[in-house]
């Protein structure tokens, strides 16, 4: 029956499109194949690689195929911008590194990623769960339990950060890593530790109003998942959109609009930038706020928008 469940929600991970299909990986690797093609002895390949300005990180005169981006010599005396630049970099692959099943930790992680979205808790900028907190988090529950498969991995994550006694930070096992001297990590509601480093943690944004919705949606993700084995469990139930319109009676709304959309978009990018800031101020005239991740385009509207 576990294994039944697991299937069924690989299933809907492919129809909501959640996996690449054959298709696209065929054409992935086509474009690989092509890059890699040199059609005589003297011919090369002219490929540009679009970047920052100050995207000069690795003090070395050559850069070997099998470079390995957690070795500390190329570490040594990077700045704080390149640093910043490679840290996620050597998250993703400390942590495919320290996972020990990587196929069914990128199952689990696409899933939870979709659950977030589904629930109004994905996004770094609003205060919620970005990428990498998932990542990790995903990551931790696969050291916790390497041998169940999906669909109780699924419902692990859910009881474990049901009950998890925040502010202790997450970190993932690692021997490499001297172990934490402070057990606590008081500055941040949910502090997760980087899985390179014995001392730094993720960047949050995350508020006291995205905190109680947070662990508002994992107790309900443990409560609907506790009984996978139950006759009528189905995973839609699970993934169902956060009702706004039904669970709220007052919305604050904000309305983008400009000429041209290349206006539009940098201030997109200027408002969000300051969402935590304003959902401080919210949360000091109202208490608690629970901000929608999600962007929204009225058709009636013909000029480039975007409402919040």
């Amino acid at each position: 029956m576990k294994e039944e469940r697991s299937l069924s929600l690989l299933q809907l991970m492919v129809n909501e499109g959640l996996v690449p299909s054959l298709e696209e990986e065929e054409n992935r690797k086509t474009v690989i194949e092509k890059l890699k093609q040199v059609h005589g002895s003297e011919s090369d390949i002219d490929a540009l690689c679009v970047g920052p300005y100050f995207a000069t990180m690795l003090k070395v005169l050559v850069v070997p195929e099998n470079l390995d981006i957690l070795n500390p010599v190329f570490l040594r005396d990077i700045d704080e911008t390149g640093w910043k630049s490679l840290s996620r970099v050597l998250a993703n692959t400390q942590i495919c590194r320290l996972v020990p099943d990587l196929k069914k930790f990128q199952s689990m992680l696409r899933c939870v990623k979709f659950w977030a979205k589904r629930r109004g808790v994905y996004g770094n900028l609003n205060g919620f769960l970005g990428g990498i907190h998932l990542a990790i988090l995903a990551a931790f529950v696969c050291q916790c339990d390497p041998f169940v498969g999906l669909s109780a991995l699924i419902s692990h994550f859910f009881k474990k950060f049901a009950f998890w006694p925040w502010p202790r930070p997450v970190e993932l096992q690692d021997e490499t890593l001297h172990p934490t001297l402070n057990p606590t990590e008081t500055r941040l509601y949910m502090p997760i530790r980087l899985p390179f480093s014995s001392y730094e943690y993720c960047h949050s944004n995350i508020t006291k109003s995205t905190f109680y919705k947070i662990r508002t949606e994992f107790l309900r993700g443990h409560n609907l998942t506790k009984d996978l084995l139950k006759f009528d469990f189905d995973w839609h139930n699970v993934l169902e959109p956060f009702p706004y319109t039904k669970k709220y009676a007052w919305f604050l709304k904000i309305f983008l609009s400009a000429s041209k959309q290349d206006e539009l978009g940098d201030w997109v990018g200027w408002i969000k930038s300051r969402f935590c800031c304003l959902l401080f101020k919210l949360e000091e005239v109202q208490g608690l706020c629970d901000p929608n991740p999600a962007e929204y385009i009225d058709v009636n509207i013909a000029d480039p928008h975007v409402i919040f």
